[in-house]
């Protein structure tokens, strides 16, 4: 897949008020400093798309891109360092799970994952929360051109190894750099992919 156009449609924080068409949705979602406007802007080809900042926990709203007038891509808050208030965490939380419970047009999420760190808990719950509510999803794995090839497949490995204690099968997931654009084409390919079969069988969110 080629993104050709990729616009800002609406921020809220209120899932009654996100677009009422019938258009599916790919939600990107991780903590706080995972790179993931980052990742967004290297997908879409749009250096300032998604709000990049020092300061982790720049996205606060729901926000829909929508890409080739064809589907959309959903930046969600991110989760766990952002510094924020205990109280905007939790209102962070309420808007989120609302999102993931309530939105029809949702057809998988990315859950992000720094790449060079050890499976941190926030993120296990958080993926066995999305299993729980049979939420389909996907991990990425971001800032890989951090690491050397051996390196990336031993804590992909490792990550695996975890989940397998409590998931009977792997979700799927993508390797990918923002500085290099690794994993770039395969993404996009398997949303790609999703959306055509969506086509297909002609699907209703009502």
């Amino acid at each position: 897949m080629h993104i050709k156009t990729a616009t800002f449609v609406v921020s809220n924080q209120d899932v009654s008020k996100c677009p009422e068409n019938n258009l599916a949705e790919y939600a990107f979602i991780g903590r706080s400093n995972v790179g993931k406007s980052s990742l967004i802007n290297m997908l879409t080809n749009k250096k300032k798309l998604a709000k990049t900042s020092g300061r982790p926990g720049k996205t606060q709203l729901i926000n829909h891109f929508l890409i080739n007038e064809q589907w959309y891509l959903v930046d969600l808050p991110g989760y766990g360092y952002a510094r924020v208030s205990k109280s905007s965490k939790k209102t962070f939380q309420k808007f989120i799970t609302a999102y993931f419970r309530k939105r029809k047009q949702l057809v998988s999420a990315f859950v992000l994952v720094d790449i060079r760190h050890e499976p941190q808990q926030i993120d296990l719950n958080f993926m066995q929360w999305l299993g729980e509510h049979q939420i389909p999803f996907s991990i990425i794995f971001t800032k890989s051109d951090k690491l050397k090839p051996k390196a990336i497949e031993r804590n992909v490995a490792h990550y695996q190894s975890i989940l397998n204690k409590s998931w009977e099968e792997l979700p799927k997931h993508f390797i990918t750099s923002s500085a290099s654009y690794e994993g770039k084409e395969q993404l996009l390919n398997y949303i790609d992919s999703i959306n055509l079969a969506l086509k297909n069988t002609k699907p209703q969110f009502d």
